[in-house]
C-alpha cells in the first residue's frame, strides 16, 4: 500500500466506527523515545522519520505536528503522501487539540490507542475535549492495515554486576522505597525502560541504541515485581534478581496486575512516562500520587563508580575521534567520502575499542546544507559527497560496558569564508560559557540556557532544540529529569549529573554548526551566599581552532579553550601512536 492508500484505508475505518479524528502518536506502552521497530506507526503510516510528531486525520486533512527540527525533513518526507506539515509554535506541546476544538462540532469522536499516549496528554485532551462535548475513545486503526507488522523483540537481557553499577539492585530499591515513603505511597508502577534498567541493573537490545529490554515493574509493600519475558534472561541472572527481593511474571500479565491491586491504596505514578491505557487498569478508588519517578531522580545522579567508569569511556571514545579526523584529513584528497562512508568509518573506529557495545543513536553526519539539519539522517537519496568548501557536522555516540557517549563536533572542509567562522566562534563561545559558568545550589536548567545562548542573542542568532540533555550510564543518550533548555523544568542541577552543552547556530540550505561537550556537575565551594557548583568537562576531543574568530572571544574564552585543548592531548596522548600523537599535538596548539 502507498502512503495515500493507506489514509484512506484509515479513513475508511474511522467512517465505519464513527470516529471524527484520529490520532497517532511516536509511542510504544513504555513512552520510549527510540520505539522498537513494531511500534514506529509513523513511518509505516506517513513516511516521516523525525522522533518527534502526531499525526491527526480527519475525512478533510491529515497532518503532521511536529518542531522546528524537522521542518525541512518532513516536508520533504510528507511530499505525495496526503498529509501536511503543521509547524508547532512552541515545541512539545500537543497545539492540536485547539485545532480539533476548532473544527468538530460537539459530540464528536476523538480516536487514538490509549496505549500509546501519556496519562498526562489523555487526561488534558479528555478535560479540554469533554468541554466542547466531544468524547475520547480507545481504538487502534493502525494493526488493521498493517498486516506485515513484525512482532515484538525478543533480544537476550542481562545483569550488569555491582561492580559496574556501583550499587546493589536491593540498595537501589530501598532507595526508591524510601523516596514513596516521602512521598505517602505504597505501591509504585513504573513502565520507562531506563528507570527499570537502572533499577535491576539490566540491560538489553529491544530498542535500537539504547541497551534497555521491554519489561514493567511494580513495587509493593510486599515485594518487587519484573514483568518480563523470562527466556530473555539467564538463569544466573534470574537467581541474582531472586535474591535481591525480585519475583518474575510474564511481560503481557501486567494489565491483569494491575486491576487486581487492592482498591484505596496509594500508588505512584509518573503521568508523563506511562502510558493512559495501563492507568485506566488501577482501580477506580486508587489515590493517584504523580511526579517524576524516584528512579529518574536517582539515576541521574552518577554515583562514584559510575563516574569512573565514564572517564574511561570518553578516554576510549576520544581516541577514536582522534583517529576519524586524522582519517578524514588524510584521505579526503585521496579517496571519495561521503556523509554515509564517514559515519561508517567513525564507527569502525568506534568498534575497535574496548567494550564497545554499539552507537548510542543513528550518527548525524551532514555537510553544508544538510548539516543545517539539526536531526539530519543520512539516505542513498541524501547522501552528500564531501568535496570542496565547507562544513562537514558530525554528531555521534558510542555505548560502552562503561558508559555512555555523545559529541558533535564541526570540520571545516576546504576554505571557509568569514561568516561561517563567525558562526562557529559564536557557538564555541555559548559552549564555553556554559562549560566554565559557576553557579548556586538550585540553579535550573532553564537558567544555564540563557548563559549559553546570550554570545548568540547577542548578534540576533538563537536555536530552536534545547542548549543539553542528560545522559544515562550504558543506557540513554536522552535522560531526565535535567535538561538545559527554555522550558521551566522545575528540576534543580546537583553534583553527580551528567549533562550536555550543545549550542548551534543552522543556516537553512547553506550550513550547520554545533559543537557539544558532555560535563559533570561538580561542587565548587562555599561562601557566605551559600553553595556553590560548576562542571568538569569530561567529553575528550580536541576543538578544530583552524576557522576562528580569534577577535569574538574574551581573553578567558581563549584560555579555557587553550586549557581544555591541552587536556585533550595530555590524556589521549598514552593511547596513541607516535603518528597520531605528533597529529593531534598540532591540532592542540593553543590559539
Amino acid at each position: 500500500m502507498t502512503f495515500v492508500e493507506k489514509l484512506e484505508a484509515l479513513r475508511q475505518l474511522m467512517l465505519a466506527q464513527q470516529v471524527d479524528a484520529y490520532i497517532i502518536t511516536a509511542a510504544d506502552p513504555h513512552i520510549s523515545e527510540y520505539l522498537p521497530a513494531h511500534y514506529k506507526a509513523i513511518p509505516f503510516a506517513c513516511g516521516f522519520t523525525g522522533s518527534a510528531g502526531t499525526l491527526v486525520i480527519t475525512q478533510d486533512f491529515a497532518g503532521l505536528w511536529t518542531d522546528s527540527r524537522y521542518f525541512t525533513q518532513a516536508e520533504a518526507q510528507l511530499s505525495g503522501t496526503g498529509y501536511e506539515l503543521v509547524k508547532l509554535k512552541v515545541p512539545h506541546t500537543p497545539e492540536y487539540i485547539n485545532w480539533l476544538l476548532e473544527i468538530l462540532p460537539g459530540g464528536a469522536k476523538v480516536g487514538f490507542n490509549h496505549e500509546l499516549i501519556t496519562v498526562a496528554l489523555a487526561l488534558e485532551m479528555k478535560n479540554r475535549l469533554a468541554q466542547y462535548e466531544i468524547e475520547i475513545i480507545d481504538i487502534d486503526f493502525i494493526s488493521a492495515i498493517w498486516p506485515d507488522r513484525v512482532g515484538l523483540p525478543v533480544e537476550n537481557a542481562f545483569l550488569i554486576n555491582e561492580e559496574a553499577a556501583g550499587l546493589s539492585i536491593s540498595a537501589k530499591i530501598n532507595e526508591v522505597r524510601t523516596a514513596l515513603k516521602l512521598n505517602k505511597a505504597n505501591y509504585h508502577f513504573i513502565s520507562s525502560l531506563d528507570d527499570i534498567a537502572w533499577l535491576f541493573n539490566l540491560r538489553g537490545k529491544d530498542v535500537d541504541y539504547n541497551p534497555v529490554t521491554l519489561s514493567f515493574a511494580l513495587i509493593t509493600p510486599a515485594m518487587v515485581k519484573l514483568f518480563i519475558d523470562k527466556k530473555k534472561l539467564s538463569q544466573t541472572d534470574i537467581s541474582t534478581l531472586n535474591e535481591q527481593g525480585v519475583t518474575l511474571h510474564p511481560y503481557g500479565e501486567v494489565a491483569q496486575a494491575l486491576k487486581s491491586l487492592p482498591k484505596n491504596m496509594q500508588i505512584f505514578i509518573d503521568p508523563k512516562r506511562t502510558c493512559f491505557g495501563l492507568f485506566e487498569c488501577l482501580p477506580k478508588s486508587s489515590k493517584i500520587i504523580a511526579g517524576i519517578n524516584p528512579s529518574a531522580h536517582l539515576k541521574s545522579l552518577k554515583n562514584n563508580t559510575e563516574i569512573n567508569h565514564i572517564r574511561k569511556a570518553m578516554l576510549h571514545d576520544g581516541v577514536a575521534l582522534t583517529r576519524f579526523f586524522k582519517w578524514m584529513e588524510d584521505h579526503l584528497s585521496r579517496e571519495k567520502i561521503t556523509e554515509w562512508s564517514a559515519a561508517e568509518k567513525l564507527a569502525s573506529f568506534r568498534a575497535e575499542q574496548a567494550s564497545f557495545v554499539g552507537l548510542s543513536f543513528n550518527t548525524i553526519a551532514g555537510y553544508n546544507a544538510n548539516g543545517a539539519l539539526p536531526h539530519y539522517s543520512v539516505t542513498a537519496e541524501s547522501n552528500q559527497e564531501i568535496l570542496g568548501n565547507g562544513l562537514f557536522l558530525v554528531d555521534s555516540g558510542g555505548q560502552y560496558l562503561y558508559g555512555t557517549t555523545d559529541i558533535t563536533r564541526v570540520m571545516p572542509i576546504g576554505n571557509c569564508s568569514a561568516s561561517q567562522a563567525d558562526d562557529y566562534t559564536l557557538v564555541l563561545k555559548g559552549l564555553i560559557e556554559g562549560a566554565k559558568l559557576i553557579f548556586p545550589e538550585g540553579t535550573k536548567g532553564y537558567q544555564i540556557d540563557s548563559i549559553c545562548r546570550k554570545p548568540l542573542w547577542e548578534h540576533s542568532i538563537n536555536f530552536g532544540h534545547g542548549t543539553g540533555h542528560g545522559i544515562g550510564f550504558f543506557l540513554n543518550v536522552h535522560e531526565g529529569p535535567q535538561n538545559i533548555s527554555p522550558a521551566n523544568v522545575d528540576v534543580v542541577f546537583k553534583p553527580g549529573m551528567i549533562t550536555s552543552i550543545e549550542p548551534g547556530i543552522y543556516r537553512p540550505g547553506k550550513y550547520g554548526i554545533r559543537i557539544e561537550n558532555l560535563v559533570l556537575c561538580v561542587p565548587k565551594g562555599n561562601s557566605e551566599f551559600g553553595d556553590f557548583l560548576t562542571f568538569e568537562t569530561l567529553t575528550l576531543c580536541f576543538i578544530d581552532t583552524a576557522i576562528i574568530n580569534k577577535t569574538l572571544l574574551a581573553t578567558d574564552q581563549i584560555a579555557w579553550l587553550n586549557q581544555y585543548n591541552q587536556m585533550v592531548f595530555e590524556k589521549l596522548k598514552p593511547m596513541l601512536s607516535d603518528e597520531e600523537s605528533e597529529w593531534l599535538k598540532v591540532k592542540c596548539q593553543p590559539v
